[in-house]
């Protein structure tokens, strides 16, 4: 039976940042990043307020700056392998993120089967955010219960990788879980956590587990 892969991205697989922290450095607007997110910790802006103000920064953003910004930004180690190793198994990686699709999409490069990201308007920005299809922690338990239906699976055929609170939802439901590089709250309630640099590694450590059942 197939099993799914669920991967966040930033500070997961994006080791030590994020997507709009990448793009902001390029933009010169790292200090009014810093404010939103400060914002976002403090529970004054929910991630729908947050992507209409990045809406607002990056007004000038271009498909071409994306992915410039996307190959110079500090992945972890063994994506591109443990993608393509999940592929061979006949299994499914998924990638799902809050951040927006038009940088997340880029993974499909490294062989991401599914990228699931906020919906954003057309580069450069000309319409509106719309709220509506922007992800919160909560769409990620949604989305990969969707898919769960779609191929047939459940939730204990599910392993799922992440590093801070946005992953909290997933960890909650699943029993496979993987804190990479995770905050304090995430480690307690993964199976495994890993601290470093290759995504190789927990991964098989997930896999001996899975293995067993």
């Amino acid at each position: 039976m197939k099993v799914l892969h669920v991967f966040d991205m930033d500070g997961t697989l994006l080791t030590g940042t994020t997507a709009s922290l990448e793009i902001a450095r390029t933009m010169n607007c790292l200090t009014e990043l810093h404010l939103l997110e400060k914002q976002f910790s403090q529970g004054d802006i929910n991630t729908k307020e947050f992507a209409a103000e990045l809406q607002f920064l990056w007004s000038n953003l271009q498909y071409v700056d994306v992915a410039e910004v996307f190959y110079a930004s500090p992945w972890i180690g063994g994506i591109k392998e443990v993608f393509d190793d999940i592929r061979a198994k006949g299994e499914v990686s998924m990638v799902i993120t809050l951040s927006p699709d038009f940088f997340a999409q880029h993974l499909r490069k490294f062989g991401a089967d599914i990228v699931v990201a906020s919906n954003f308007p057309a580069l450069p920005f000309r319409e509106p955010v719309d709220p509506e299809k922007i992800l919160t922690p909560e769409s990620k338990l949604q989305i990969l219960k969707k898919y769960v239906q779609e191929y047939g699976l459940n939730l204990e055929k599910c392993v799922a990788y992440g590093d801070s609170d946005s992953d909290l939802p997933l960890f909650n439901a699943l029993t496979n879980t993987v804190a990479i590089n995770g905050t304090d709250k995430i480690r307690e309630i993964a199976l495994i956590h890993y601290e470093g640099n290759d995504l190789w590694q927990p991964y098989q450590l997930i896999r001996k587990k899975i293995s067993c059942e």
